[in-house]
């Protein structure tokens, strides 16, 4: 039975790529599928076989980004009033979007994080269903913290209560958002708070886009949050890395990968030539990804062993590196993973160092280095010790092996389909 699915996503790259790949697998599977998103990301929907539906609030157009739900976060410090009303005013211009991209036909609605809260009122208004999958888990536990505070351990009891505190600092950034909504859909008010309650105590599935291998499934989830493995982002089968790059790889030993995705927006330059000294000083070679900040080479003289390059995706790339170097969101993690190669975890902010301390924890990374440390008079060094540990040590090498295969036997958009069609069926 063919089913007309609505997949909404909102944030970076990071936030929505993934999404990407449980598109194409159930348009694959006989499902008619759109993806509403942001425009910087239609050609990436468009790619994958998906009808691109557009949400308001482009992240690569907006003076700053969102910082809701645990995924995406803005890239410079600001006072955590002024990220309450940046990530308020996201939402609210999000939610308008959401209700438009919504068609009658729609059967059934598959959720971001950050487009869930606002995702469960269209589907309470068209009287469909809806399935949340989130990239980071959300859900209170005593195993940890919430992960956007980096997840360090405040013991069970403490962890639990900073989860359940962590909920009710999103309902509040979504209650205007919530009022416009609910009355533009012609519901009765109802509080963010109160559509959350309700939704948990209906006990509907919520599948969680991490592997076991990094977050085990805390014990203490209620019956129907469960951990499927990641999705990947679609890319074409045929990919293959430019020729540029396959010129720059066969010219010398595996490079180090540095990016930082959607991170670090300004910071380009200096953060390029850190890179570089850094690379120079270990005596690698490296590959930098420009991403938002605009790393590039132009300001380093002599850089014929650093090439800059664009958008590549890190299936293709990653597994001809030496080492990885990045911001730890989500998605890049596991990629690192996934490629068996070692990391060198630079976060930034939000869920960045909890994912970079489960790295670590794996042996498959070296410390972290936290992304505002690169400021230090000290910072080439350091950087350059880490890429000489991490290009060098077997070990790590080894239990990233050991993490890819494992990650190998996990079919986390397979679990999406299997999902769908039993709220279909």
């Amino acid at each position: 039975m063919t089913h007309k699915i609505l997949i909404t996503a909102a944030g970076s790259y990071g936030d929505v790529a993934p999404y990407t790949g449980v598109g194409a697998r159930l348009r694959e599977a006989g499902h008619e599928v759109a993806l509403a998103t942001h425009d910087t990301y239609a050609d990436l929907v468009r790619a994958a076989g998906l009808e691109f539906r557009r949400l308001p609030a482009d992240p690569r157009t907006r003076a700053h980004r969102p910082g809701a739900a645990g995924e995406a976060q803005p890239t410079a410090p600001a006072g955590g009033r002024t990220l309450m009303r940046q990530a308020a005013a996201f939402i609210t211009e999000l939610g308008g979007g959401i209700a438009d991209a919504a068609h009658e036909d729609t059967g059934l609605l598959l959720l971001s994080a950050t487009t869930a809260p606002l995702g469960h009122h269209l589907a309470e208004a068209l009287d469909i269903p809806s399935l949340d999958l989130p990239l980071v888990p959300g859900a209170p536990t005593g195993d940890f913290a919430p992960v956007v505070g980096g997840g360090r351990s405040l013991g069970r009891g403490g962890n639990r209560a900073a989860g359940r505190l962590s909920l009710r600092v999103i309902d509040r950034l979504y209650a205007d958002a919530t009022r416009d909504l609910r009355t533009r859909l012609g519901l009765p008010p109802a509080a963010p708070r109160t559509v959350r309650r309700r939704t948990e105590a209906a006990g509907r599935p919520v599948l969680h886009g991490f592997s076991e291998v990094l977050v085990p499934r805390p014990a203490d989830w209620r019956t129907g949050l469960d951990v499927v493995g990641n999705w990947w982002p679609w890319h074409a089968p045929d990919a293959q890395l430019p020729p540029v790059v396959e010129d720059f790889l066969a010219a010398g030993p595996p490079p180090v990968f540095i990016g930082f995705g959607s991170m670090a927006g300004g910071d380009g330059e200096r953060v390029s030539t850190l890179a570089v000294r850094a690379l120079r000083r270990a005596g690698l070679r490296g590959i930098l990804q420009s991403g938002w900040a605009g790393l590039t080479t132009r300001h380093t003289p002599e850089h014929a062993d650093v090439l800059t390059i664009g958008d590549v995706p890190h299936a293709l790339l990653f597994p001809r590196m030496s080492a990885v170097v990045h911001h730890c969101g989500a998605g890049t993690a596991a990629a690192g993973l996934r490629a068996k190669v070692p990391t060198v975890p630079v976060p930034v902010t939000a869920d960045q160092p909890f994912w970079a301390h489960r790295l670590t924890a794996l042996g498959a990374a070296t410390a972290p280095i936290p992304f505002r440390e690169l400021s230090a008079d000290n910072a080439a060094d350091r950087l350059a010790h880490a890429l000489a540990q991490a290009s060098a040590a077997p070990e790590r090498r080894r239990h990233a092996a050991e993490a890819a295969h494992r990650l190998a036997a996990e079919d986390g958009a397979g679990e999406v389909l299997a999902a769908v069609e039993r709220l279909r069926g």
